[in-house]
């Protein structure tokens, strides 16, 4: 009986077929894809914190805000994490590597830790609040 109702399947799919080509053609609506912005969970792993000194607190004037950042990050790391951060749009990065330098106390000597930042230009007319008021 098994092997009776494979071929029974088989008309019944050449049946189907038939009737489809028989129908005209209906073309169904494409389905709309919708973009989710995704929002950047990592942006932990790129910046470490902003830099606020005296020379960064002038360069938000001209729309550039400094960052301390990992030294793993690259410029095309840096700017999603900024954007997806902090929504704006970043036109330009530039990177620093500040190296480690020596220190002495007294008879102590040792060495203040080296770290990379980054300064990040953003959208004319766009702000980022890094402290707040």
């Amino acid at each position: 009986m098994a092997i009776l109702s494979v071929f029974k399947k088989k008309k019944e799919e050449k049946e189907i077929e038939k009737q489809k080509k028989e129908e005209p053609f209906v073309k169904e609506p494409p389905e709309m894809k919708l973009k989710k912005e995704k929002v950047s969970r990592g942006a932990f792993k790129i910046l470490k914190s902003p830099h606020i000194t005296e020379k960064a607190s002038d360069l938000t004037k001209v729309n550039q805000y400094i960052f301390k950042v990992f030294p793993r990050a690259n410029k095309t790391e840096i700017k999603k994490a900024v954007e997806n951060l902090y929504g704006v749009n970043v036109i330009s990065v530039k990177i620093i590597n500040i190296p480690p330098k020596r220190r002495t106390l007294g008879r102590i000597s040792g060495w203040r830790k080296g770290y990379k930042k980054a300064i990040v230009k953003i959208k004319e007319g766009q702000k980022i609040e890094l402290l707040p008021r």
